[in-house]
């Protein structure tokens, strides 16, 4: 129990954060990875709680093919783990940068990734191959993100190639979908998504427009995540961890320009803690997380 611990998934906004992580050689490049690799992400659903003052109208993005945009992604997963009463582990994946050059299209938005950075001297190098990759989200009439889309260069290592996964995942489930009726500043409307994983979550935002001048929108972000199971199914049949405990919340303020394919800043951040045992044995796993996800110029 205690090695397979060591290796498991963490969950965190929406996605899962390796534990720990090996560099691999530049040279290494699995197969398969030469190829865009596309995820579906689950459909969202909007409910207008208040619509907010006069005048209301539509928020939907006015998007002309061929619209650029250059922003930085920037991402922080951060993990701590213990195991019954042994020593607590700091097991965080390292930060990242990410700028982006996006373009739109007829029906989402196309990235390509600049060069990457991280503190950690290791990952900092394993994605420098990663500069010129590309990247797609497919998107629906009211702005949520229906699929991701890795293209990764062929030169990029894998452990390069599992960081931007992250870092995109994290991204992806922390977009702004609109609603459906027409609101105004004030409005409060929520989001509801199922997030995929070994356990299913439902995260519910809450959305609050707080401030509107033309195009430019200022949106408040209020998020929790529940576990629609009570176990933790490990990965590669590993068996099944009992889910004692599991409180992830948070809050962030985005800047939306709905001339724009993506955010324009902003920073969210959730975190938490989650509590799983083992029903064979006596060993209990604990986790502190918090993540986050911050767009600039």
């Amino acid at each position: 129990m205690l090695v397979l611990a060591m290796t498991l998934t963490a969950f965190g906004v929406g996605c899962s954060a390796p534990g720990e992580r090996t560099v691999e050689s530049d040279n290494t490049e699995p197969v398969g990875f030469n190829k865009e690799v596309t995820m579906p992400i689950e459909a969202v659903t909007t409910t207008v709680v208040e619509p907010g003052a006069e005048p209301r109208s539509q928020l939907r993005r006015t998007l002309e093919p061929g619209t650029t945009q250059q922003v930085t992604l920037s991402t922080d997963h951060h993990v701590e783990q213990q195991i019954n009463n042994q020593a607590l582990r700091d097991i965080s994946p390292p930060a990242m940068t990410i700028p982006l050059s996006a373009q739109a299209g007829n029906d989402g938005v196309e990235l390509t990734i600049g060069n990457v950075t991280s503190p950690d001297p290791n990952l900092a190098k394993a994605l420098l191959p990663a500069d010129g990759s590309r990247v797609g989200f497919d998107v629906s009439e009211l702005g949520a993100i229906t699929a991701l889309k890795l293209a990764p260069k062929p030169s990029t290592p894998d452990t390069a190639r599992a960081a931007l996964e992250q870092a995109f995942y994290q991204a992806v489930y922390q977009s702004i979908a609109f609603p459906q009726d027409p609101v105004g500043v004030g409005a409060v409307w929520t989001v509801r998504q199922q997030v995929s994983g070994s356990v299913p979550l439902e995260q519910v935002t809450t959305c609050t427009l707080t401030a509107r001048d033309g195009n430019q929108l200022t949106i408040e972000l209020n998020v929790t995540q529940t576990p629609k199971s009570t176990v933790w199914h490990l990965p590669n049949e590993a068996g099944q961890l009992e889910i004692v405990d599991y409180l992830m919340h948070g809050t962030g303020t985005i800047g939306v320009d709905l001339g724009l394919p993506l955010p324009v800043s902003g920073t969210v951040e959730v975190g938490g803690n989650q509590t799983y045992r083992d029903p064979h044995s006596s060993v209990t796993l604990r986790q502190t997380l918090r993540t986050e996800v911050q767009w600039g110029a």
